[in-house]
Formats: structure tokens, sequence, C-alpha cells
């Protein structure tokens, strides 16, 4: 244990961002959603001025309905199903959003088939779709990660490192890992910085699939080794295989990303001839 373990209720944060009185309560983690989306929006719709890209600024619009509904669905989805199937016992449950359980595979899963549904409508290539998509996903990484923390939910494991912190829910005074802020800045801001650079300074961007392979491959990469200081949800502590859930659900991930990254290598979209002779950027 760390002689001065730093106790998060001393940090001063609320889960509470507005409050109004009666219901009208906006907290931190509604907002990291909306923000998520509103810069998502804002990031794809400059990825799409570049030339040669999949979708236009307009059916960026008509996309980010889709997605939005492909995160809140999958995500509430994949937390009952993965992480609190006894919820269906009482299946009004699922609906109460309000009391937080969101599932980031789930919400991935969702995304993935509300973007194929929004290609398959408008006919674009589902798979350069899914990279220009995967360069805004880690604005959502990084902010939902962060509200985790202001919450004070799941956090990590006992730690005896300096900036271990005592979580008052965690109900036992162990200093635990602030494990939502390693999770921000891996699965979110790594991401964010390495895809920045393939769109921006590589010709990433016309090789369909590696973006999107590079993102899964990234994140669940970091998210399986994070599983490591991360406490376990309860009642999954001890999977028979003996990974969480978490990281069991990041194996097909990683597979997923090798796949693509090596089906990536064959493929190339020809630049537009406007663009030719250009210095890449």
């Amino acid at each position: 244990m760390p002689a001065h373990p730093i106790h998060f209720a001393d940090l001063g944060l609320s889960p509470v961002a507005l409050d109004l009185g009666g219901p009208f309560v906006l907290r931190w983690y509604a907002l990291s959603y909306l923000a998520m989306l509103a810069l998502g929006w804002w990031y794809l719709r400059r990825l799409v001025a570049r030339p040669g890209a999949p979708m236009t600024p307009a059916q960026v619009d008509d996309a980010l309905t889709w997605v939005g509904l492909g995160v809140i669905l999958g995500g509430r989805l994949g937390y009952c199903l993965f992480y609190q199937p006894g919820i269906w016992l009482r299946p009004w449950k699922v609906l109460e959003l309000w009391h937080g359980g969101m599932s980031f595979h789930g919400g991935l899963i969702g995304v993935l088939v509300a973007l194929w549904w929004f290609a398959r409508r408008n006919r674009l290539d589902l798979v350069r779709i899914y990279d220009y998509v995967a360069c805004a996903a880690p604005f959502g990484m990084i902010l939902v990660r962060l509200a985790n923390f202001v919450n004070g939910e799941l956090w990590g494991r006992p730690s005896s490192l300096p900036w271990a912190m005592i979580f008052p829910g965690s109900h036992d005074g162990v200093p635990r890992h602030p494990s939502q802020l390693y999770e921000a800045a891996l699965e979110g801001g790594l991401m964010m910085l390495v895809l920045v650079w393939m769109f921006w300074r590589t010709d990433a961007r016309n090789r369909p699939g590696r973006l999107a392979g590079t993102a899964l491959l990234l994140y669940g990469t970091a998210r399986f080794f994070l599983e490591f200081t991360r406490q376990p949800d309860a009642g999954l502590e001890h999977l028979a295989w003996g990974l969480t859930m978490g990281q069991t659900l990041c194996v097909p991930m990683i597979a997923a990303g090798v796949w693509l990254l090596m089906r990536s290598a064959s493929l190339h979209v020809p630049a537009p001839a406007a663009a030719s002779g250009s210095p890449r950027g």
C-alpha cells in the first residue's frame, strides 16, 4: 500500500454536470456520449473532405443517426448480455439507462451493424466506411473513460503504486489502479495518435481495411493487457477459461484486426486524378 494513497473523494469530482432540480439532472456520462457524437461528426466531415473519400459530407450527417443508434442500443444490449445476463429475468431493467451499464464491445457490434445497413442502403464501400469511422472513434473512447473516472466507477485492481486511489464505491478502503485513466490514454489517446498519423501522412486511407484493422488491433491489445489492472465485473471474476470477459471479447477483435491488415496489403484504391502529383497529406 502506498504511504499516502489518493482518496478519490478528495478530488471533488461529481458525476453531475448540471442540476436544475427535480428530474432535470445532466450527468457527465451522458455529456460524454453527446460530445463523442458531436466531435466524431465534426472530424469525420474533415476526413471525407479529402479527395477519394468513400462518402460525402451529407452522407456523414445521415450516418450520424445510425451510429448513434448503434452505440446506444448495442452498448446497452451488449452490457446486459455479456456482463449482466441475470437482468433478463426482469427485462424492463434493460431500459433503465439512467442507472448506467454500457459495453464497449456491444457498442462496437451495434455500430458495425448500423454502418452495414447504412452502406447497403447507400451502395457504399462498407470496409472503407469502417476505415473512416474508425478514425473518429477515439474521441468516444477518451471521453467515456474520463466520464467513468469522474463517476468513480470501473476502478482497477488493488495496487501499491504512488498514484493508486481509494474509490468510495469499492467499500474496502484498498488503494486501486485508476484503470479508467489508463484506458483513456491507451485505448483512446494512443489510437488517436496512430490513426491521425496513418490517415494524414500515409496512403492508409487508400488501402481498404488498414485503418479499421489498426484500430481493432490497437484497442483489442490495449484492452486485453489493461484488464490485468482492471477489477473484473462482479460475478465474472473467474471465467472457466482463465480470461476476464473483457479479454475474451478482445480476442476476436485482435483476430479481425490482423485479418484486415493482411487483407489491406493487397488492396489499393487509386488516388483521384486531380490529387496526383500533390504531396501526401
